[in-house]
């Protein structure tokens, strides 16, 4: 089901979306950390640093960056790949699927609470 929303709309949603999150108690994520947690949390395993640079469009040492970020949050963590040990392969935690949903309140009880 599509949404129809106008673009100033669409923004204030986007600003109260993120309001809510620098207001409230959890960490505060940025824009790229955000989008790194999601493409883990929303898309089927197995998750690589590798593949998530690649599916970004941004630098491995991006990835890890935000990766060492967010797993001293405990939102993710990481291990060698025991078939290819070049490869570090990113798991979900509790706490990471915790947040995720969250987010997700969150940005579903900012949209009720847009003007119609």
């Amino acid at each position: 089901m599509a949404v129809e929303i106008r673009p100033a709309l669409a923004l204030r949603l986007l600003r109260d979306f993120v309001l809510g999150l620098v207001t409230d108690a959890e960490p505060d994520l940025l824009a790229r950390q955000l989008a790194i947690l999601l493409t883990i949390y929303l898309e089927p395993p197995p998750h690589t640093v590798r593949a998530l640079a690649v599916k970004l469009g941004v630098s491995k040492p991006v990835i890890t960056r935000a990766l060492d970020s967010m797993g001293k949050l405990d939102l993710v963590s990481r291990r060698r790949d025991d078939a290819d040990r070049r490869n570090v392969v990113i798991q979900r935690t509790v706490k990471g699927a915790l947040y995720v949903e969250m987010l997700g309140d969150l940005l579903s009880r900012k949209a009720r609470e847009l003007p119609r």
